[in-house]
């Protein structure tokens, strides 16, 4: 490995399955060596009045390190909830490939979010599934990756739910 790109990779989770096939998509398909692999999720609501919490409602979390978000007392302060699934995804390719794996969190809309996360990161490139979203039917996930698709700069790839 003479050069490492370093290059960021996001993809948008909401621990839907149509979140798990974009991460896996991107694993298999995206990911290199060296890469840093960014698993972007959307809360709906902040439920804080620490001025911490108030400061991360305008830029996002931290970047959550993946030993950190497998840790459900971590990120029970974060009021986010990666299920088993998700974090077994992320930890193998930890495992078995040379790259970095770490959640950045935000709160509200997640067509503006998603676009600030490319922005701000910045992202290499973006994988996003076509459908989902934490179970909030009435949001439909295929107008967040239009939006995603039309307002960002970097290259991004749209999983869909059912081939």
């Amino acid at each position: 490995m003479e050069e490492s790109s370093g290059r960021k990779i996001g993809v948008a989770v909401d621990f839907s399955e149509c979140s798990k096939k974009a991460l896996n998509w991107a694993i298999d398909n995206v990911v290199r060596d060296g890469d840093h692999l960014i698993l972007i999720t959307v809360a709906h609501d902040m439920h804080y009045e620490e001025g911490e919490m108030q400061l991360w409602e305008t830029v996002g979390s931290p970047l959550i390190p993946l030993s950190e978000f497998s840790e459900a007392a971590v990120m029970k302060k974060y009021a986010v909830k990666p299920d088993a699934e998700t974090l077994d995804i992320a930890n193998t390719a930890a495992r078995t490939k040379s790259i970095t794996v770490v959640m950045k969190i935000y709160w509200g809309d997640p067509r503006e979010k998603i676009c600030e996360a490319v922005e701000h990161i910045p992202l290499s490139s973006l994988v996003i599934g076509n459908r989902g979203l934490g179970g909030l039917k009435r949001m439909i996930m295929g107008s967040v990756s239009n939006h995603v698709v039309n307002n960002v700069a970097c290259p991004v790839t749209v999983v869909k739910a059912h081939h």
